[in-house]
């Protein structure tokens, strides 16, 4: 028996590829042009490179998590009884999704695999690139695999109600 999932109208279990490049690329494309404008438009007012970075962090974290609570919200409001609970769902998806993957992600497996990256290749600028996609890869597989509980559990359906106070 095959499930169609209702979010995507995709069999569950011909989820590829390409359903994850279309979920997750236009959040990733979103957080890395704020990360770039942020930290330029932080150099109008200071040359410090702190300063500068945290901005540009910033920037990509509004901007990767705005795309993806869009698309969320986007989902939610079809199974949703309002638009409140829509928004309160979406908080509890987000969470959900990518809980666990950014406290791993931003104080384990990025800071690793950026020294790694830098150690093992000598061209830093190298180095650096490969251990941000080796941690995106570990982020997003992590995350795709919180997506997936959340949907063969009915969360992101409707089908099993989220304990959400809203009052």
């Amino acid at each position: 028996m095959t499930t169609i999932d209702q979010q995507t109208d995709v069999p569950a279990e011909r989820r590829g590829l390409v359903f994850w490049i279309v979920r997750y690329l236009p959040a990733e494309v979103a957080g890395t042009a704020a990360m770039v404008f942020a930290g330029l438009l932080a150099t109008v007012w200071t040359d410090a490179a702190p300063l500068i970075a945290l901005a540009a962090l910033l920037g990509e974290v509004i901007g990767f998590y705005a795309v993806l609570a869009a698309t969320i919200f986007i989902e939610q409001v079809q199974v949703a009884a309002t638009r409140r609970r829509a928004v309160a769902r979406t908080l509890v998806l987000l969470v959900a999704e990518f809980g666990a993957a950014e406290l791993l992600d931003t104080f384990l497996i990025r800071p690793a695999a950026l020294m790694l990256g830098v150690w093992l290749i000598p061209d830093p600028l190298w180095g650096v690139l490969a251990g941000k996609v080796a941690a995106d890869v570990v982020f997003y597989a992590i995350a795709a695999g919180a997506f997936t509980v959340t949907a063969k559990t009915g969360l992101r359906d409707g089908s099993r109600a989220l304990r959400v106070v809203t009052s």
